[in-house]
């Protein structure tokens, strides 16, 4: 295949649809996780769930980045704007996820004093960077999250910061990792006592799977007996990848599997690794929505880089807040519930009013749904 339409086309669809419901065993119940948002977004937009067979069940994970940011994180940067003067750069994702007292830093940004500080959305990691060379009177923190994906840029920026010596530039690191919370959502206290469903395996994330590889993988699908398959985030990738996981559990296997190889290998971007071994180091401990505390899964800065390290440069102390207890964003992340299950879903919670971060990104589970499923529950009912 050469073109991206060929990744779409409805009669291959249909073919791997039909030899996906021939394999399914029809004494059993299959149930498979797909750990990234951009596969929940594919999954709803293009119907994959329609084609599958009703005993093949596919269920959303913490897979976007933004969905799993505690409230507590996006607390500190508005604390920095409001309190400290401090112009906060992020993405634009971020800028819409609710924080404590009915904030988000879109917000908090009519509240912002102009002359001293600001809340502003960038595209990229090097446009706070620009940001702070331009203007060297002012105090620029980039709010970075993400998984292994967006960390190296994050790497890089601090980097050429200190190698420019720019005093007016740091970072609050929000980077977490994606084989630490696949293993937290298999055996973590926190998911045990918060509940959790039966999985049979896992479509791996794409993005993240071009920088780490596949072996990172290899340790639970051996030590947890849970197949994976990493897939693109076209349609028949994920179909394809759905298959794969279906044969495996069929023949009694937990291996890693690669449908992506056009895009990963088992070794991954080694210098991408490098770079981000270089500027950051594994955190004891971080909270993600939806899962609690979940130990070393995520990033820190190193020593060697703390005069662009905002959480030291600015004494900056974690609180943790509990979400809204109308939102069910929590048990949607953990694979507990969908979308639909929450009573604020297309009612009061919707992309322009989002009650929980899984409806504010586009990767976010509630607002796939949202965009491209909630048609479907409700011609479900009519039936």
């Amino acid at each position: 295949m050469k073109y991206v339409d060929e990744f779409r086309d409805g009669d291959v669809a249909r073919g791997l649809a039909a030899a996906i419901t021939r394999e399914a065993r029809a004494d059993r119940n299959y149930s498979f996780m797909e750990f990234c948002g951009g596969h929940t977004h594919a999954i709803s937009r293009y119907g994959v769930t329609d084609l599958l067979p009703p005993n093949v069940r596919m269920i959303h994970g913490p897979g976007c980045p933004v969905c799993v940011l505690p409230i507590g994180r996006i607390d500190l940067a508005i604390e920095l704007a409001l309190e400290r003067g401090v112009t906060i750069c992020t993405y634009g994702d971020c800028m819409r996820v609710p924080a404590s007292e009915s904030l988000s830093l879109l917000k908090a940004k009519a509240l912002v004093d102009k002359t001293r500080a600001d809340i502003r959305m960038i595209y990229s990691a090097t446009d706070a960077l620009a940001l702070a060379r331009a203007e060297p009177q002012r105090e620029v923190v980039f709010f970075a999250i993400g998984f292994e994906t967006t960390t190296p840029p994050t790497a890089l920026v601090i980097k050429q910061a200190k190698a420019e010596g720019l005093a007016n530039f740091s970072v609050l690191c929000n980077h977490v990792l994606t084989p630490a919370a696949i293993s937290s959502i298999l055996e973590s206290p926190e998911v045990r006592q918060y509940g959790t469903v039966p999985l049979d395996g896992f479509v791996g994330p794409a993005h993240v799977s071009t920088v780490i590889g596949s072996q990172p993988y290899e340790f639970f699908a051996e030590e947890y007996r849970k197949p994976v398959v990493i897939a693109g985030f076209e349609p028949l990738d994920v179909m394809q990848a759905i298959r794969m996981l279906v044969r495996q559990v069929n023949e009694g296997r937990a291996e890693v599997e690669n449908e992506f190889t056009r895009a990963v290998t088992r070794e991954g971007n080694l210098k991408a690794q490098q770079l981000v071994s270089e500027v950051f180091e594994l955190r004891r401990s971080f909270e993600w929505r939806g899962l609690g505390e979940v130990p070393y899964s995520a990033l820190r800065i190193r020593a060697d880089f703390a005069a662009h390290d905002a959480e030291a440069k600015f004494a900056l102390e974690y609180r943790s807040v509990a979400d809204n207890k109308a939102c069910e964003c929590g048990a949607i992340l953990r694979g507990v519930k969908k979308p639909q299950d929450c009573k604020l879903f297309a009612t009061v919670c919707t992309p322009e009013n989002p009650m929980g971060s899984c409806m504010v990104s586009s990767e976010g589970a509630c607002a796939a749904h949202f965009t491209y499923g909630r048609f479907r529950d409700i011609d479900v009912v009519a039936a």
